[in-house]
């Protein structure tokens, strides 16, 4: 791994090398467990450090529709490519007119569904929580709704959200509990505490609020590293498999895709992870088959968030 420096142009620069010449890390794929559509990037929130840049305007990222996925869901099954999970991000899913359709749609067909969401407005507005009552009926624990809860406080959560944001999302995240819906938590490492101290402090809003979630436990609640596109971080080389004693098979492009649809583009394309929505590098094809080809771990966010940071989207 090459030692921390200011950011240069020319680390991150060349998929095959490091800045210092020795081989960059690279991922093949051994099966794609989990397929991530991302619904657009608009959402209904600005949040201070959103890795995908979603605001009330940001539409970069186009609402894809519900025959587009269902497109991309009969090619998986054709290739039996070992599919398991159907993961929907955006911006905010539940802003676009299709999703409760593709959503239905994914479980309809036996796939386990994760969406993340704010649990506020755009979930709640009249039809849509109706809608979402009527799949969790049909599917139960098969459907699973991650809500970002980016800290425990109210303070710390509308520093990084936005003033009155906390209690419009306490409201949505104690309506699915008291539906039943299955439920996770994502946070983030945004107050400089250790993740034991913030997962005490989970521990306590999830008894304070009466939800059925163990804070120890990572499906319960995921802790994201912090992406700070400004900090440095090191570059990736083939040796720090073994120096970190992590495989390529750990590291979320192995066993997972992103599709995205582009303002202005014909039709949806694949890229490598849900963190890189928008560097042309990591486009890997029209196809979920021409999709599966290895990635040179070429941005920061492959090192900060996956390789050093532990981390992954997936359930």
């Amino acid at each position: 791994m090459n030692a921390l420096r200011p950011v240069t142009a020319a680390k991150f620069s060349d998929p095959q090398v490091t800045a210092d010449g020795s081989a960059r890390a690279w991922v093949a794929p051994h099966t794609l467990e989990t397929l991530w559509i991302n619904t657009g990037s608009l959402c209904n929130l600005a949040c201070t450090n959103c890795y995908i840049e979603s605001t009330p305007t940001n539409d970069a990222l186009a609402y894809i529709t519900a025959a587009e996925v269902a497109t991309l869901l009969d090619e998986a099954a054709g290739e039996s490519m070992g599919l398991r999970e159907i993961g929907f991000t955006g911006g905010e899913p539940f802003l676009n007119p299709e999703f409760t359709p593709m959503l239905g749609d994914a479980l309809a067909r036996g796939f386990e569904a994760l969406v993340l969401t704010n649990a506020m407005r755009p979930m709640q507005r009249p039809g849509q929580a109706e809608a979402l009552l009527a799949l969790h009926a049909l599917y139960g624990p098969k459907l699973t709704l991650r809500v970002s809860v980016d800290h425990y406080t109210r303070a710390v959560h509308e520093t990084e959200r936005g003033p009155g944001t906390w209690q419009p999302m306490i409201d949505g995240l104690t309506w699915l509990a008291r539906n039943g819906f299955r439920l996770s938590i994502a946070g983030r490492m945004l107050s400089g505490e250790s993740e034991q101290e913030e997962r005490r402090g989970y521990a306590r809003l999830f008894a304070a609020l009466g939800l059925d979630l163990d804070a120890t436990n990572p499906e319960d609640l995921v802790i994201f590293p912090e992406m700070d596109a400004t900090a440095d971080v090191p570059e990736i080389t083939a040796q720090c498999w073994d120096t970190l004693a992590r495989s390529p098979r750990d590291i979320m492009c192995a066993s997972s895709r992103m599709v995205v649809k582009r303002k202005g583009a014909a039709a949806p394309t694949v890229v490598a992870c849900t963190l890189i929505a928008y560097d042309a590098r990591f486009e890997l094809g029209s196809t979920l088959r021409e999709a599966m080809r290895p990635v040179a771990l070429n941005h920061p966010h492959c090192a900060r968030f996956c390789v050093l940071g532990g981390a992954t989207c997936s359930s």
